[in-house]
């Protein structure tokens, strides 16, 4: 063995030793490097999200004494306020850290700071949990091409745990990667254990990863099937399931989550879960010896909790939001996560998807690979499998799936590189070492599609108004064009319902609605008061006892209100009309804002 051959096997050793320990520093350099690239956003309380925003206020809220079940937002349509359908699971990070920061920053700086940080503790998580897959499927030595591809691969991902994106997602994503690692762990008790618990720790925080959680549950059963060996995994996830979603629930429901919502972990889903982990509970315990006897029970286990969602909760088997057909066709269907993967432009959707074929392709490879070698990883593999091609599917039902099925992807590509990047390195040719090195890393890591899209994308250029619409949509809820607002006195203010977190979050004034769906009635009078008369305006804002008036012309609400209806009361407002009721408010001269003081 060669003096660098010795080193390269002296490090590899190192590398797979203290894995752990060089994971967290990999994450620990991510981490920094992320939060000092984006500090100027940071320091400008850049959250670019309405969820974001509507995350900070609920922690505010809880650290001003309001109660811990008690998670309505009393700063949206006021006095009562307007419920959310989350828990507090995510909001005790952030706390955390703004009550160790204030004391020695002050308030302000210590919620940008811990707004800044708390994005990116669950992408540890995630490196942890990628980690231990490929260890598990690939190499031991494989871990840090997971890590690299994670960040510099999946960019719908790793955008999840950006600073100041402090919403959920980072946190169901970071249960996902645990998940898919305890789905191929080779201890089966400890493994369905982890996958459980995870699963169970996502729902409680949302339901977005609902389907997700269901087809690891689905897998599991489905090892039982085939082998008996996997008893241990189904006991330990239905167990770790059932108790874990009880203490979610226990610990984090609401008050408004103790009634029969379809949106949220409440009675409905607890019930579910609970049922599901004891069926599978028993299943595993009678296990019987033959497999078609485990095939028909697992079907009838199927079957009662399906048959029991119907009978029980009939009201949950259409949309979970339960809106309005109004709100629906004028809000809730055109939200763009909400849609398909082919329904979006050629240029957001492909770099989305190829990553997750990609990984679809290595994981096939890979899996096929272990079949014919009979090795030991082959169950691991093909639930992986299994996984990444659910996650791929997900991808047609709604672009949401995408971060998911990047994270998921990762294992397959990183079995691609490290099957064929040495096939590349031992050939004789030097041109193929090169070139055909560098080709599969191009084309594993998805990169080549980032390259090919300028040359590909013929009919994606925005036009000068979608330019003049994206200004507004940057410059608008920026802090320096909100904080002018709190030169006047605190009021209710009308604004659009996408302004309204903003609105609260960085000024001293009330807002009417927020882009959510229990807010319903809020958002269709603030639609119906854009795009109806002016006198109707008038009665919708003394109804919510509004006293000023804020619009930022051209954002993309804006246009909406226009398109429906230009001789109503904001197309008339937008063409520079005047109204008696309304009287305009100085703000500094280049807000992109306008301010009117609504008489009565």
């Amino acid at each position: 063995m060669t003096t660098i051959e010795g080193r390269l096997a002296e490090f590899g050793a190192e590398i797979d030793r203290h894995w752990v320990r060089y994971a967290l520093l990999a994450w620990l350099v991510v981490a920094i490097f992320y939060f000092g690239g984006r500090w100027e956003q940071v320091q400008a309380l850049g959250l670019g999200d309405t969820d974001d925003n509507m995350r900070l206020m609920q922690v505010r809220a809880l650290l001003n004494g309001q109660p811990w079940y008690d998670l309505r937002n009393y700063r949206i349509d006021p006095p009562g306020g307007l419920d959310i359908h989350w828990s507090r699971i995510v909001d005790l990070p952030i706390a955390a850290l703004i009550l160790v920061l204030r004391p020695f920053l002050g308030t302000p700086e210590a919620e940008r700071i811990a707004c800044g940080i708390a994005p990116l503790l669950p992408l540890s998580i995630a490196f942890l949990g990628l980690g231990a897959t490929v260890r598990r499927l690939v190499d031991p030595r494989a871990w840090p091409i997971a890590a690299a591809l994670l960040v510099f691969a999946c960019g719908a991902t790793i955008l999840m745990f950006a600073p100041d994106r402090i919403d959920h997602h980072g946190w169901q994503l970071a249960m996902l990667s645990l998940t898919v690692a305890g789905l191929c762990d080779p201890r089966g008790g400890r493994g369905g254990a982890l996958v459980g618990a995870a699963s169970a720790f996502s729902i409680a925080i949302g339901l977005e990863m609902l389907p997700f959680a269901a087809m690891a549950g689905a897998i599991i059963t489905l090892q039982w099937i085939w082998d008996r060996g996997h008893r241990q995994r189904l006991m330990g996830y239905a167990a770790s399931l059932g108790g874990g979603t009880a203490l979610g629930y226990a610990a984090f429901g609401s008050y408004a989550d103790m009634v029969m919502r379809c949106d949220a972990l409440t009675p409905v889903y607890l019930t579910v879960m609970l049922a599901a982990g004891l069926l599978l509970f028993a299943l595993a315990w009678i296990d019987p010896a033959s497999r078609w006897v485990r095939l028909a029970l697992a079907v009838a286990a199927g079957a009662v909790i399906a048959g029991g969602f119907v009978h029980l909760f009939p009201q949950c088997l259409g949309r979970p939001e339960q809106v309005s057909d109004e709100l629906a066709r004028n809000w809730l269907n055109n939200v763009r996560e909400a849609k398909p993967i082919y329904a979006h432009p050629f240029a957001q959707a492909f770099p989305i998807v190829t990553f997750p074929l990609i990984g679809l392709l290595g994981t096939a490879i890979a899996t096929k690979r272990a079949v014919d070698e009979r090795a030991s990883n082959v169950v691991g593999w093909a639930a992986v499998a299994l996984f990444t091609l659910f996650a791929c599917l997900m991808l047609l039902w709604q672009t949401r799936a995408g971060p998911g099925a990047q994270l998921l992807a990762v294992p397959g590509a990183t079995a691609l590189m490290w099957i064929a990047v040495p096939l590349m390195l031992g050939s004789g040719n030097v041109l193929v070492r090169v070139f055909g090195t560098f080709a599969v890393v191009l084309f594993a890591s998805g990169a080549f599609s980032g390259l090919a899209l300028p040359y590909l994308d013929q009919g994606d250029k925005p036009d000068r108004r979608t330019r003049i619409i994206n200004i507004a949509n940057n410059r608008c809820p920026r802090l320096a064009a909100m904080a002018p607002l709190d030169r006047y006195p605190a009021a209710t203010t009308f604004t659009f319902v996408d302004l309204g977190p903003r609105l609260v979050v960085t000024t001293h004034h009330d807002a009417i609605a927020g882009p959510y769906h229990r807010n319903g009635d809020a958002i269709l009078d603030v639609q119906h008061a854009f795009t109806g008369s002016p006198e109707q305006f008038r009665q919708i804002a003394a109804k919510h006892g509004a006293t000023m008036l804020l619009v930022c012309p051209n954002l993309p609400e804006s246009t909406i209100y226009r398109a429906r209806n230009p001789n109503g009361f904001y197309g008339r407002l937008a063409q520079g009309e005047s109204f008696p009721f309304l009287t305009p408010l100085p703000l500094p001269r280049n807000s992109p804002l306008r301010l009117f003081r609504i008489n009565p």
